[in-house]
């Protein structure tokens, strides 16, 4: 079956946040992905939220904080007020705790659900916790397409971009599940990544994308302690193209999406 090879969509990057084991900001990364240093698995060195006031910091658990942590980390490097941006969310998993935890609670004979527990049940709560900690009132989208769903989510994000000509925050995250989901759904560690993404080019733009469906075998990462992270953990999906622009080369990687669908995304380094 043959797809579109047009060009579909397009913009440019101003920010990047990334968050995972081993990977704990961008400015760090960039070495390891080009392979300057080596990749040293570590437990995720996760910062507390402080742009939450204190009793919603109580409260949110680690896929939040994940989600928050490379949200305001790509939004501080593009310089950019997210007050101004929509915003995408994208995992597959969310809260694992947190469904785990309300599956116990109906199947014992006290089945009285924590409000805090059904508040934060919600697949978008990390978009309403980011509202509360950038004072954004912008739209915010949330999606869900299992292994899919960090291209889902790039996708929709530069559908915003290209479409309503708007800057547009791509914030992917998952956190691994206790068991007994665990083992129906593993998930070896939390992960998180965001991107910043322009209409317009400006003076902090870091490429520009192009988005098109293909045909093609998957991109994947020469570390084999990368691609394993990229292979396990939807959220990390990204790693080609966070490689790719770690390397600020012109090219193309193909990522994951829905099958039999792929994209492939064509990098035009700004600098």
């Amino acid at each position: 079956m043959a797809y579109p090879t047009t060009t579909m969509l397009n913009g440019w990057i101003d920010g990047i946040g990334v968050l995972g084991p081993g990977l704990d900001n961008w400015a760090e990364a960039q070495a390891t992905l080009t392979g300057a240093a080596d990749y040293e698995p570590r437990p995720i060195m996760v910062p507390p939220p402080v742009a939450l006031p204190p009793p919603e910091r109580r409260r949110v658990g680690l896929a939040v904080k994940v989600a928050l942590a490379v949200a305001q980390e790509a939004i501080a490097a593009a310089r950019l007020d997210a007050k101004h941006l929509v915003a995408i969310f994208s995992s597959s998993g969310a809260d694992g705790d947190n469904c785990d935890a309300i599956c116990r609670v109906l199947a014992s004979e006290d089945r009285h659900i924590s409000p805090t527990r059904f508040h934060n049940s919600v697949h978008n709560a990390s978009a309403g916790y980011w509202g509360i900690a950038s004072g954004a009132m912008t739209p915010a989208t949330v999606l869900c397409a299992y292994d899919g769903s960090f291209g889902a989510g790039l996708l929709e994000a530069l559908t915003q971009v290209a479409v309503d000509g708007v800057g547009t925050l791509l914030v992917t995250y998952e956190a691994p599940h206790p068991e007994p989901l665990h083992a129906k759904r593993p998930l070896p560690a939390a992960f998180g990544l965001a991107l910043a993404l322009m209409p317009q080019k400006g003076p902090n733009s870091l490429a520009r994308l192009q988005i098109n469906w293909v045909e093609a075998p998957l991109d994947r990462v020469a570390n084999p302690g990368l691609e394993a992270l990229r292979r396990q953990i939807p959220a990390a999906r990204g790693l080609p193209l966070l490689q790719a622009l770690a390397r600020g080369r012109a090219g193309r990687v193909i990522l994951e999406y829905l099958e039999p669908l792929r994209l492939a995304v064509d990098i035009q380094p700004c600098r």
